[in-house]
């Protein structure tokens, strides 16, 4: 199907008029779906922007399905990050006549563009759009890893509907199951039922509180580095930095912390898609919510266009390689990598030669330095147990 009958088209006059800065703005080189240029071709391409008017299923935030102007209106008059941009915006999907007719267009539209190696910026919209991301990496049979910056786990009783708060729920139970590992970042107790937490724990995901993320946001970066898809919902970001929500918190990252978070997503080779959800204009305050959002996209968009090529699985003649015997077993050994190129680590994860294939693109998890001195001290990671029990089992 043609990508265009989804989208509507967008009105460049309406989201920003060009300034008289004396330096060239994304805006300028962006080539947008407009009446007179007609539908962009995606091919050769780098980054597109797809925005998506669908908010019936986002819990107390109706009205977020009119965010992606919004955040384009500051987007498109920030300066290039790069020179050598390649960026289309689609416009915007046009809500279905029901829900599901929307998530089939946005997982449509998506998985074309990953098969032409481009990558989605997802501008919400409700969280539960996540959903039809996934079902587009199902499309293309490819097993993934998500990681989801949000105060909350979004789940909910299997035979919930599907909802920005539940849509988790509906990803974990799909048959068959295309989800590998999923990554909470700053999810906060306060937002969260112990029984979820225990399930997450059961389902040995990854998930760190807010006050733990915080303390180092560098932390953060093997986890958005090891993500298919990054997920950002607004709400995770405190109220006073982002009040465009319906279920905001005096507590959550700062702006700044965001887009940290996310140029660390954008400088991973591994990355590809991003969505931004559950912003409200109705909520916000003179565009600050939206002028933090695009300046989040603004810095993914900057680490996209400084990836340095050194996801392992492609070559690893660019990396030392570690190996680290564990005392009091001769049989087992740790293996790490360390680029040349940006000194990041990887832990190696033990895998049958007959399930290589299945998992090749998760057999290298990347980690930090602090990991392999823990192996140093023949102390062996947990998430290394993790991901080893998840592929073996």
């Amino acid at each position: 199907m043609n990508l265009s009958a989804y989208f509507e088209q967008v009105d460049l006059e309406d989201l920003w008029s060009f300034h008289d800065d004396f330096f060239p703005h994304i805006g300028d080189r962006i080539v947008a779906y407009t009446k007179d240029s007609g539908f962009p071709e995606i091919k050769k391409q780098h980054l597109a922007i797809v925005g998506v008017c669908e908010g019936r299923k986002a819990v107390n935030n109706g009205g977020c399905q009119n965010a992606p102007n919004e955040i384009r209106k500051k987007l498109y008059g920030l300066s290039l990050p790069s020179y050598d941009i390649k960026i289309v915006d689609l416009g915007n999907i046009v809500m279905g006549a029901t829900v599901d007719d929307t998530y089939y267009a946005l997982a449509d539209t998506v998985a074309t563009l990953l098969r032409h190696n481009v990558v989605p910026i997802v501008l919400g919209g409700g969280n539960d759009l996540a959903y039809a991301i996934y079902k587009a990496y199902e499309k293309l049979g490819q097993i993934i890893n998500i990681c989801a910056i949000d105060p909350r786990f979004d789940l909910g009783p299997d035979n919930a509907d599907t909802n920005s708060q539940s849509y988790l729920t509906k990803i974990i139970t799909s048959q068959p199951n295309f989800l590998f590992n999923f990554t909470n970042v700053g999810y906060q107790s306060y937002m969260v039922d112990r029984q979820y937490v225990k399930l997450m724990d059961d389902l040995h995901f990854d998930v760190f509180r807010l006050g733990v993320v915080q303390s180092n946001i560098n932390d953060s970066e093997p986890l958005l580095r090891n993500a298919d898809f990054v997920s950002v919902d607004v709400s995770a970001v405190r109220q006073s930095d982002a009040p465009a929500n319906g279920n905001p918190s005096p507590h959550g990252f700062y702006g700044e912390q965001l887009c940290a978070m996310t140029r660390f997503a954008g400088l991973s080779d591994k990355l590809s898609c991003i969505g931004f959800f559950e912003m409200n204009p109705s909520f916000d305050i003179n565009g600050q919510t939206a002028h933090m959002i695009a300046h989040a996209i603004w810095y993914f968009i900057e680490g996209y266009y400084d990836r340095k090529s050194d996801f392992p699985y492609k070559d690893k003649q660019n990396y030392r390689r570690y190996i680290v015997p564990m005392v009091g077993d001769n049989t087992m050994e740790l293996v790490f990598y360390k680029s040349k190129k940006t000194d990041r680590w990887w832990m190696e994860i033990p895998c049958p030669e007959d399930r290589r294939g299945k998992y090749a693109r998760h057999l290298l998890l990347p980690c930090s330095y602090n990991d392999y001195q823990k192996a140093l001290n023949n102390e062996i990671p947990e998430r290394w147990w993790i991901y080893s029990d998840r592929i073996m089992g």
